[in-house]
């Protein structure tokens, strides 16, 4: 079993455990499975420093151990969560098989985070499964959700990367890692499905009000809490889509239990984002029917909460009809508050700063033809300006409908340029770049990846880095696949 770390200079860590004092039924105690060789590949000292860590004590080679489970910090207690999930839209029974939870991290202002090991061997949820990952998932989600956060996107983030010295199997033997992730909280929908599933009442109200004090204090009170909890979780989630659109991003396995409640982006495992603009973008291995393609996410994400708010009936209200259409009233409220998320974003991107009623008819109508001629999503946007007309016919049109919208409100051009700036990335995690880079680190050459991560830190600054500019002419489209 690991001990307490104190082979590394102490690095401030600060353990209060709420979701450990909850019922066994949440969760069942689990220690890391010790590794062969720990060696620390990456670490996020801006992270470390804004959770009140001690950057070097984190960096220092001894702490690889802590990174991998070897050792634990002061005031872990590992556990493994309980949850269920609709896979593809089919429920299923999951918990944590290759994720341990060390505890939940309390920074010196008081802000709570969950601190999670991937990859740390197997749990009692695991299945047939090792419990283990290899390095380039790992490397990918450091990557992108370094990304995400940079581009302004509510995320999980990865606080380090470690190898174990240990391979792992999958097609064929690749080299092991686990990533320390840090979450706001690992609650998901599958979370509420379970204890639904179960039939558990007790415990479904106990999860909400654990979930309401952790992320929406100022609704506990409320007089409908588990009503406002519902609402709270899809106003979040309508939001979260529209970013996830205003840069094209495809998640890629928008299962329950990858929604979290506090609405951040969790598990980067087969994501992409878009080059070309296509509403029926999948990159997915195995997302064969486009369940979850780019244009789908916001239907999805209306499916999920429907879901959530299928599992919190029996606590949403003592009456049975009465609970129904306190949740289809909320539910139906997801495409309107995603509509108005969307329309934002895409006033945004466009330079607009005053509302006309026909401003999602200009945008959609751009997107279309986006769409039609296969222009880059990320590229035309950023390129968009007033005085430069576009080559093609059908777009220099809409350009001069743009242009007419624009001498409508009364801010000069050089602020329509800076407000576009602030919303069309310049650059963004090709998907050519990050699988070249994965693909080298996996040869044990990081040098690729440690160039991206300068220039995705800062992605809306004009690009210094040429391969995330745009792809090279004839790239296919890239495949991703889960990492399990």
């Amino acid at each position: 079993m690991p001990t307490t770390f104190a082979s590394a200079p102490h690095a401030g860590w600060n353990f209060d455990n709420s979701y450990a004092r909850l019922p066994a039924v949440f969760h069942t105690r689990v220690a890391p499975t010790p590794v062969a060789q720990p060696r620390l590949v990456l670490f996020n000292p801006p992270l470390a420093r804004a959770l009140g860590l001690d950057p070097d004590a984190c960096a220092h080679p001894a702490a690889a151990a802590l990174f991998t489970g070897n050792q634990l910090p002061p005031g872990a207690e590992p556990l493994a969560q309980a949850y269920a999930g609709h896979q593809y839209g089919h429920l299923a029974r999951l918990g944590d098989g290759r994720a341990i939870l060390l505890g939940e991290h309390l920074t010196p202002a008081g802000a709570r985070f969950d601190i999670q090991l991937k990859g740390p061997g197997p749990t009692p949820y695991s299945r047939s499964g090792d419990g283990r990952a290899a390095l380039g998932p790992m490397l990918r989600e450091y990557l992108i959700s370094e990304a995400m956060q940079a581009l302004g996107i509510p995320t999980t983030r990865s606080l380090a990367v470690a190898t174990t010295g240990e391979s792992v199997f999958r097609e064929q033997p690749l080299p092991g890692a686990v990533l320390t992730r840090v979450a706001a909280s690992h609650i998901r929908v599958g979370t509420f499905e379970y204890f639904a599933a179960l039939g558990d009442t007790a415990a479904l109200r106990l999860l909400a009000d654990h979930t309401l004090r952790r992320h929406f204090p100022e609704r506990a009170e409320s007089e409908q809490p588990v009503v406002a909890l519902l609402v709270e979780t899809i106003e979040r989630q309508a939001a979260l889509i529209a970013q996830w659109m205003r840069v094209g991003f495809v998640h890629g396995v928008m299962n329950t239990d990858n929604m979290a409640l506090s609405g951040e982006t969790i598990d980067y495992g087969p994501c992409a984002f878009i080059d070309s603009y296509d509403p029926a973008a999948v990159f997915s291995s195995i997302d064969r029917h486009g369940r979850y393609a780019f244009g789908q996410q916001p239907a999805i994400a209306a499916w999920n909460l429907a879901r959530l708010a299928e599992a919190l009936l029996p606590i949403l209200h003592a009456d049975p009809e009465t609970a129904l259409a306190l949740a289809e009233e909320a539910i139906d409220s997801f495409h309107q508050r995603f509509r108005r998320h969307w329309l934002a974003a895409l006033r945004g991107k466009l330079g607009l700063f005053t509302d006309e009623p026909d401003d999602a008819t200009l945008a959609e109508d751009f997107l279309a033809l986006l769409h039609q001629t296969r222009a880059d999503y990320t590229r035309t946007f950023r390129q968009l300006h007033p005085t430069t007309d576009p080559s093609d016919p059908a777009l220099a049109a809409w350009h001069q409908r743009w242009t007419a919208r624009l001498t409508r409100q009364p801010q000069p051009a050089t602020e329509v340029t800076r407000r576009m700036h602030a919303h069309n990335p310049a650059v963004i995690p090709r998907n050519h770049a990050v699988e070249a880079a994965l693909t080298a680190a996996t040869a044990h050459d990081l040098t690729p990846l440690q160039s991206l991560l300068p220039a995705l830190a800062n992605p809306y600054a004009e690009p210094g880095h040429s391969r995330l500019d745009s792809p090279p002419a004839g790239t296919p489209r890239c495949r991703t696949f889960c990492g399990t």
